[in-house]
């Protein structure tokens, strides 16, 4: 599946704890990519709720954005000047009560609900 997202468009991802180990292998646990003139921090797991803004901002300094998954629950926060961002997912929305994904444009992330 990788390889045909690259097909589309240039691709920056980590792993998650459900990829299969050859892509586990191939993607990093962390990075952080400079996008429209902003520093995204990726990371799949941010552990608990408890702490967790703050944590995702010490991991990631000079961040615009920091972008995490796993919960698969939506959120758009802002930690002083860095937004916390979860997608939600697109495809597999788990406790979420809909299919979501963010979009970043300028600066401000948007929340985009996706009708099934």
């Amino acid at each position: 599946m990788l390889e045909v997202l690259e097909e589309l468009a240039p691709v920056a991802a980590v792993h998650g704890n459900m990829d299969e180990p050859a892509l586990r292998e191939a993607l990093p646990g962390r990075l952080v990519v400079e996008a429209g003139g902003l520093r995204i921090g990726l990371v799949h797991d941010a552990r608990g709720a408890a702490g967790r803004h703050a944590r995702l901002a010490d991991a990631f300094p000079g961040c615009d954005a920091i972008a995490y998954g796993h919960t698969h629950i939506p959120e758009v926060a802002r930690v002083g000047e860095t937004w916390i961002l979860n997608p939600g997912s697109p495809t597999e929305r788990r406790r979420a009560p809909e299919h979501t994904m963010i979009v970043l444009e300028g600066g401000e992330p948007q929340l985009v609900s996706l009708a099934p």
